[in-house]
């Protein structure tokens, strides 16, 4: 008896096909795992910790050794990098140090004059102004120089509803302010300007005339000359507040 030949049936075979080429099924990816944020945080301080620690003591050991064989040389280099370490700290204001203080305080206020002495007029009433918005005691502080000012530059007004008349004299260090200036300011601060008192704030100095001339009214003047207009910027009591 033959044996009949099976055939596979042709839509078998593209079943087949199409199910060898049809892609798996797509599974939810994993998230990785993630440390919390402190733990990697601590790990990094620990490590920044101990490289530091290493360092020192790498340091320390070539201290110790260039002692041993250079012991002159080392405590000079030792007595020199004390004393830079003392002068920085001294210089940012972490150390008091009262004569080094004392020199660079007059050096400070030296290079302030300096720096208003090279403004021009309009530029040292604005900065005078500026000062004195700094004073949580004052209302406002407004620029009226020019031409035919009558002796006000700057007018502030107080919270407490006190005017200040503040004449402004940029000069040089060997022009001094004179007794007419003196006569100006106290002729029109109450009478034309309406104000409570006058201030006339100078980079340079005051001649012993201005202030005699000064002394002798009923009710003086407040004079800043340079020094006291660089303690008056270094965060020192405004004129009005003395």
């Amino acid at each position: 008896m033959a044996t009949r030949a099976w055939r596979r049936h042709p839509t078998t075979r593209r079943t087949a096909t199409r199910r060898a080429t049809r892609s798996p099924a797509r599974r939810p990816a994993r998230r990785p795992t993630r440390r919390p944020r402190g733990r990697a945080a601590r790990r990094r301080a620990r490590e920044r910790a101990l490289t530091r620690l290493a360092l020192a003591a790498l340091a320390l050991g070539a201290v110790v050794a260039a002692a041993r064989a250079y012991p002159v040389t080392t405590l000079v280099l030792g007595v020199l990098a004390t004393a830079a370490t003392l002068l920085l700290l001294a210089r940012t204001g972490r150390l008091h140090l009262p004569g080094l203080a004392r020199a660079w305080s007059h050096q400070n206020v030296t290079h302030t004059l300096a720096a208003y002495r090279h403004m021009t007029g309009p530029q040292f009433e604005h900065a005078v102004a500026d000062l004195a918005r700094r004073d949580p005691a004052v209302r406002s502080a407004t620029v009226s120089g020019g031409a035919n000012d009558r002796g006000l530059d700057v007018l502030v007004v107080l919270h407490d509803g006190r005017r200040i008349a503040v004449q402004c004299k940029r000069y040089a260090e060997g022009n001094r302010v004179g007794a007419p200036a003196i006569y100006t300011a106290n002729g029109t601060y109450r009478a034309y300007h309406r104000c409570d008192h006058a201030v006339i704030v100078t980079t340079s100095r005051f001649t012993r005339d201005a202030e005699l001339a000064n002394a002798s009214l009923p009710e003086p003047l407040r004079l800043i000359d340079g020094r006291g207009l660089a303690r008056w910027i270094g965060g020192g009591r405004p004129p009005w507040a003395a």
